[in-house]
């Protein structure tokens, strides 16, 4: 499907989901939409897994918009404690349109959280309390991270995406990579046929020193080999380092939680000249969690100032995290300058990026869809130095395999519909209608695959998850 007719289905108010392999520019459509409702003063709500995912839509973390703490799943015992809050009344009362971003990484738990959240403040039984849901992802990219293992794991096999009904739209014309060669890898590794050519192609890159004019980024599979990277980079620069050491409220178990469940550090050693990364959503001040910049000096009460891409400097003061219980009650705070080095991420934080040159260590990938991840960011052959690949670098899950063709043709079901209304009826006037509709208001499982991605139930096959 094309962007254009896949606009045109948002336009319509449709409930949809957007997908389409890596550089076919899901982002940029969801951006269109955006702006297109903000003409409108229609303003969406934009969420994702992560705080980088979300920073490419200038959104927020899920666990954030739906004031889910550090919690995966919930109860009606926490949704009675969020009916309570003033704040989260108003912001749902005014939501019209939720966009989800990078759905790949949302579990069925979190992804039903955010249905019942709605249901209940909106007070509806519909779907997500009948606001417009436009998702967006490639189940071939990183899944949810978890330590169980669950029969049910992505978010399309849960119940709140089935009674979604969503009008399925697979992008197909990609826009970042610009050599058939890489195409032709990222073709295989989806349709899980890698051959000799392919790997031939990967193997001409192995350790290949690029152009002068790269600066590759550093894409690891393992937080060690980052921190190590890093360290080693921030070694070499001559300038004076600065340490900052967290401050902290609470019991020391409820302070370690918060460690573990955000990037904050205990200790950040920093110099003028480090490239870095921030780890918290501060808009005030004009950074998100994901924001990357480098050093640029330390002021007078040694903080450092930040120069990010867009050529602005900002002044990174201490930011607090913290953990409540279901009542409410703080149970531990940790203060930290809100930043991490950069030299080196992870595939988990690149996921939706566009890098012109990576350095990239396959050695060690240990879950499905971190090497598609990690060669897809690139724009071509010509700025991949690959450092390592193993076995389980080009492998993809095999249940994402069986409903990639079911979700190609609801795409094309969906493309044939609104061919036939665009003959039968002005577009526009049906566009219009549904703007001023919502300005107006205040173990084994089967699955039928045909149901979850709105197929001709007519035709439909069971696919068994094993």
């Amino acid at each position: 499907m094309k962007q254009e007719t896949a606009l045109n289905i948002l336009k319509l108010g449709k409930n949809v989901f957007i997908t389409g392999s890596a550089g076919t520019g899901k982002t940029y459509l969801l951006n269109r939409y955006i702006r297109y409702l903000k003409d409108n003063n229609i303003y969406p709500a934009v969420v994702a897994p992560t705080g980088i995912s979300a920073s490419h839509l200038k959104g927020q973390t899920i666990h954030s918009f739906f004031s889910l703490g550090i919690r995966n799943k919930i109860d009606n015992g926490y949704i009675e404690f969020l009916l309570d809050k003033r704040y989260l009344r108003k912001r749902f009362s005014e939501l019209k349109v939720l966009i989800i971003d990078e759905v790949s990484m949302v579990s069925p738990d979190i992804f039903s959280a955010m249905d019942i959240i709605l249901q209940s403040f909106k007070g509806s039984i519909e779907p997500f309390g009948g606001v417009q849901v436009v998702i967006s992802g490639d189940f071939f990219q990183l899944p949810p991270v978890s330590k169980e293992l669950k029969n049910k794991r992505f978010a399309w096999q849960s119940e709140a995406w089935r009674e979604l009904k969503l009008t399925s739209c697979y992008l197909e014309e990609k826009f970042r990579q610009e050599d058939n060669r890489l195409i032709k890898v990222l073709d295989d590794i989806r349709s899980a046929n890698i051959t000799n050519i392919t790997q031939d192609i990967l193997y001409s890159r192995y350790k290949k020193n690029l152009k002068k004019n790269f600066t590759p980024t550093k894409l690891y599979t393992h937080n060690f080999d980052v921190d190590r990277i890093n360290s080693a980079e921030l070694a070499k620069l001559k300038e004076k380092s600065k340490l900052f050491v967290y401050d902290s409220k609470g019991s020391p178990k409820n302070v370690e939680k918060i460690f573990k469940s955000s990037l904050v550090l205990k200790e950040l050693t920093l110099k003028k000249g480090a490239i870095v990364i921030f780890i918290k959503n501060n808009y005030e001040d004009g950074y998100v969690n994901g924001t990357t910049g480098v050093v640029d000096r330390f002021d007078k009460d040694n903080l450092p100032i930040v120069k990010i891409s867009d050529g602005r400097k900002i002044k990174v003061d201490y930011q607090e995290w913290s953990i409540e219980n279901d009542s409410g009650e703080i149970l531990a705070t940790v203060s930290q300058i809100p930043l991490r080095l950069a030299w080196a991420i992870t595939i988990h934080k690149s996921q939706g990026m566009t890098l012109s040159s990576a350095e990239i260590d396959l050695s060690k990938t240990f879950e499905v869809g971190q090497g598609y991840v990690a060669l897809s960011r690139i724009k071509s052959l010509e700025g991949l130095k690959l450092m390592g690949i193993n076995s389980n670098a080009l492998k993809v899950d095999p249940l994402i395999l069986k409903i990639d063709g079911k979700i190609k043709e609801a795409s094309k079901k969906a493309e044939k519909e609104i061919e036939k209304i665009s003959k039968e009826e002005a577009l526009e006037d049906r566009f219009e209608k549904y703007i001023k509709s919502i300005s107006d208001e205040d173990t084994q499982e089967e699955y039928n695959i045909d149901e979850y991605f709105s197929c001709n139930i007519d035709e439909k096959k069971d696919i068994k998850v094993i």
